[in-house]
């Protein structure tokens, strides 16, 4: 059978990082070439060279390469002090670092439910969430748009929190035309494989524009050494450098991030324009305060699992982002937390589904995907 649809129907893959390989083979092949001959391994110039060109990128002071975006939030926590008995406020609509790194330190994530329309924290939640215990607050720009900063940072403002913005697939993406991680105190971001700016393998950044926090950040990602005295340490970190390896890589696609959020946005516009006329479906909202850099193409859908299975057996990919909030996921029931607590976000994982807009998507391709899904509504 999986023979046959390849036969029948070309692929159109979710993403494809080999078209994105292709495009720059040589440059890319050439830089870890050099790199594998200069043995600089290990936090060699590569790294300031990318810290600099992100922080420059998001229009903020300080940046400081680690080992992932998971790292990237749970060093903002560490940073902060954040440990057994805190909270820290975010969305259970998200990938599951955000709430994970928070539960790995003691701290217990409290959950606010989500815009039905962006899919981002909403700000209205914010405040009754708020207690004496609450030690930051962590939006999430799901998908590649900002969520609602102004607000939220005002509110965190008024009880003295700091706000950790994830920005894992938001890289570029703007806010009131404020990029994605210049809003916060810290911004955190991925460079997995399938992220709008992705690596060789995992790698991430935080942003900020306190140099105390650069400083910790800094002795954190190497065990809280002293800098300069190695075995001297001043606090208990962890092993969290982002490979030189990855910076090489990572310097060479940054220069292209850009056009490449200009194809997603075109490769988005075409599929709002060939699936307005579907009921069944809402393409996405993206608010008028914001640009997004669609590191997701996600609709909801009715019928989201009948309609998944046609798009596979066509040989067109895709996923759903996210099947279950965090509340209602296993480990986290010990939080107490019940079906129908968060019913916005509980209502998108049971229709969310994101279709391929990575740059390298034709127009034929779009078309072909959104063509299956007006012929699945019969339309």
């Amino acid at each position: 059978m999986n023979q046959q649809i390849q036969e029948t129907f070309p692929a159109v893959p979710l993403l494809d990082l080999k078209a994105t390989y292709q495009e720059m083979r040589e440059e890319l092949e050439t830089v870890v070439i050099n790199f594998m001959r200069k043995t600089q391994y290990i936090m060699g110039p590569e790294i300031a060279e990318l810290e600099a060109g992100v922080a420059g990128y998001c229009g903020v002071k300080h940046a400081v390469g680690v080992a992932s975006g998971s790292d990237a939030i749970l060093l903002s926590l560490m940073a902060l002090g954040i440990g057994q008995n805190d909270e820290v406020i975010t969305t259970p609509f998200t990938f599951f670092a955000t709430a994970g790194s928070i539960s790995r330190l003691g701290a217990r994530p409290v959950f606010v439910d989500i815009d039905p329309r962006t899919f981002n924290l909403a700000p209205s939640e914010l405040k009754a969430r708020i207690t004496s215990r609450t030690k930051a607050i962590m939006p999430v720009h799901i998908f590649g748009q900002c969520a609602e900063m102004d607000l939220i940072s005002a509110i965190a403002a008024e009880s003295g929190i700091p706000v950790i913005e994830d920005a894992a697939q938001a890289l570029g993406a703007t806010y009131k035309n404020k990029r994605a991680g210049s809003m916060g105190d810290f911004g955190c971001f991925s460079f997995f494989p399938s992220k709008n700016l992705g690596g060789i393998g995992d790698g991430g950044m935080i942003t900020t524009n306190n140099e105390d926090h650069l400083n910790l950040l800094k002795s954190l990602r190497v065990h809280g050494h002293e800098p300069g005295r190695a075995n001297y340490h001043n606090h208990i970190g962890c092993n969290s450098r982002l490979d030189t390896i990855q910076a090489a890589v990572l310097l060479v696609k940054l220069k292209r991030l850009d056009d490449w959020h200009n194809a997603r946005r075109a490769n988005a516009a075409l599929y709002d324009s060939l699936l307005a006329d579907v009921p069944d479906i809402k393409t996405p909202y993206i608010s008028e305060d914001c640009a997004s850099i669609y590191n997701q193409y996600s609709i909801l859908a009715e019928k989201r699992d009948d309609l998944r299975k046609i798009l596979t057996s066509r040989n067109i990919g895709s996923a759903i982002y996210y099947p279950l909030p965090l509340h209602r996921q296993a480990c986290y029931q010990e939080l107490g937390y019940r079906q129908g607590d968060f019913p916005n976000a509980e209502d998108v994982c049971s229709r969310i589904l994101s279709l391929p807009v990575y740059p390298g998507l034709t127009e034929d391709m779009v078309k072909r995907v959104a063509g299956t899904i007006k012929e699945f509504y019969r339309l």
